[in-house]
C-alpha cells in the first residue's frame, strides 16, 4: 500500500456473521476507493470509497485500523456494520497519511440538539430535585421524624462539627462550672415558661469564631468567639433567642436533611455514592447556617418573644446586628440567605422593647460565662 498499486493482506467482517473473510486491499485504479477482494470464489469484491472510509477511534493499538464506512443506519453515528481491519504497517502509514477524512466524526443531523436537549432536561430534573422536591421532602419528614431520633441525629451531626472545629487534641466543650452555671442561669431565663419540645443542651465550644449554631435535636452551640465579642450578656441572650427559635422551628432537622439528601443526589450524579460522607456534609453545611430568609427572620421574631417575655430589652440585640452588618451587607440580600444585619437591628429596635430593662445576667456571672473556657 505504500505503493498505491501493490495488494496487502488484511481481514474483514460483513457485520452480520462472525466469520472472519481475509481479503487484500488496494486502491482502485481510478484512486477514488479501496477495492476489497475475498479469497473465496463465491463472494464479489467490494469497493469503499475513500471520501465514506472512517477509522474506529476507539482502538488500542495505534500500529492498526479497523475501518468502517459512512452509511445511513439507525445509530445517530451513521455507520455501516461491516468492518476492515488493517495491520499492514505500510498501508496504515499510508492510510493515516493520505485519508484526511478518516478520522472525521460523523452525526446525524440533529443530534448536537437532541444531545443538548437531553442535558438540559437532566439540568432541570436534578434542579428541580434539589430545590422543590427535596425542600418540601425535608419539610415533611421534620415535622414527623420522633424526637429521639431527631436528638441522636443532632448528635451525630455535632460530633462532626466538632471533629471540624477540633485542633488536634484540645478539648472542645468549655466546661468551667461557673461559667457553666451562668449559662444555664441564662437559657432558663430565656425558656422560663415556654414551651420547647426539647431538653435545650446548650454549650459553649473554645473556638475563636464569632458565632453560634444550632443543630438538630435542640443542641446549641456558642462559639468563644461570639462571648469574646459581645458587649454584654444581653447580647449573648438575643443570639441565644435566636438559635433557640432555630430549634423549635425545627429548622437544624430541616437543613441537615436537605443537605445530606443534596449531597446524595449529587454523589449518585457525579459517580461518589459513599454514604458515610453524607453526615459530614450534613455537618459542613450547618456550620454555614445556610438557612432560608424566611426561617431566620422567624427565628429573630422567636428571639424577640423571648427577650420580651424576660423582660430584656432588644436594644442590645440591635447593636449587635448593626456591628455585624459591616460584614454581611455588602452581599446583596435577595443573594444571602440572611436578612441584611442593618434591617434586623431596625427590627430589632422598633420591637417595642426599649423600656424593658431587666438584665439577664448580673455583673459577676456575665465576667464566669466569658471566662467559661478559661
Amino acid at each position: 500500500m505504500s505503493a498505491p498499486e501493490g495488494q496487502v493482506p488484511a481481514v474483514f467482517y460483513d457485520g452480520t456473521t462472525a466469520r472472519r473473510h481475509p481479503v487484500l486491499i488496494a486502491p482502485t485504479q481510478d484512486r477514488l476507493g479501496l477495492a476489497v477482494l475475498f479469497d473465496a470464489p463465491d463472494l464479489t469484491p467490494v469497493v469503499w470509497p475513500f471520501d465514506r472510509i472512517r477509522a474506529l477511534a476507539d482502538q488500542s493499538n495505534p500500529a492498526s485500523l479497523t475501518l468502517t464506512l459512512y452509511a445511513d443506519s439507525t445509530d445517530e453515528s451513521p455507520r455501516d456494520p461491516a468492518r476492515l481491519f488493517v495491520s499492514d504497517p505500510g498501508a496504515v502509514a499510508w492510510l493515516r497519511r493520505t485519508r484526511p477524512s478518516l478520522f472525521k466524526r460523523d452525526l446525524r443531523p440533529g443530534t448536537y440538539r437532541k444531545v443538548a436537549l437531553w442535558l438540559a432536561g437532566a439540568a432541570g430534573a436534578v434542579a428541580m430535585m434539589l430545590f422543590v422536591i427535596l425542600p418540601g421532602l425535608a419539610n415533611f419528614l421534620a415535622e414527623r421524624i420522633p424526637l429521639e431520633q431527631e436528638v441522636a441525629f443532632g448528635r451525630a451531626v455535632m460530633a462532626q462539627v466538632e471533629y471540624l472545629f477540633r485542633d488536634g487534641d484540645e478539648q472542645m466543650v468549655c466546661d468551667d462550672p461557673k461559667g457553666r452555671a451562668a449559662l444555664d442561669r441564662m437559657t432558663a431565663r430565656l425558656t422560663r415558661g415556654q414551651t420547647i419540645p426539647y431538653d435545650l443542651d446548650v454549650r459553649v465550644y473554645n473556638h475563636p469564631m464569632p458565632n453560634a449554631l444550632t443543630a438538630p435535636g435542640g443542641q446549641i452551640v456558642i462559639f468563644r468567639g461570639l462571648l469574646d465579642k459581645a458587649a454584654s450578656a444581653e447580647e449573648v441572650a438575643g443570639v441565644l433567642g435566636h438559635e433557640i427559635g432555630h430549634a423549635v422551628h425545627r429548622d437544624p432537622t430541616r437543613l441537615t436533611m436537605r443537605a445530606a439528601g443534596s449531597a446524595g443526589i449529587l454523589s449518585i450524579v457525579l459517580g461518589d455514592v459513599s454514604g458515610g460522607t453524607l453526615v459530614g456534609i450534613a455537618g459542613e453545611h450547618l456550620m454555614q447556617a445556610a438557612y432560608t430568609r424566611d426561617a431566620e427572620e422567624a427565628a429573630d421574631d422567636y428571639a424577640l418573644m423571648l427577650l420580651g417575655d424576660a423582660g430584656i430589652s432588644a436594644a442590645p440585640l440591635a447593636e449587635f446586628f448593626g456591628r455585624i452588618a459591616t460584614l454581611t451587607d455588602d452581599i446583596p440580600e435577595y443573594l444571602s440567605s440572611h436578612p441584611l444585619g442593618a434591617g434586623r437591628a431596625a427590627k430589632m429596635r422598633a420591637a417595642g422593647l426599649e423600656n424593658a430593662d431587666g438584665r439577664i445576667l448580673d455583673d459577676v456571672d456575665w465576667q464566669a460565662l466569658k471566662r467559661i473556657c478559661d
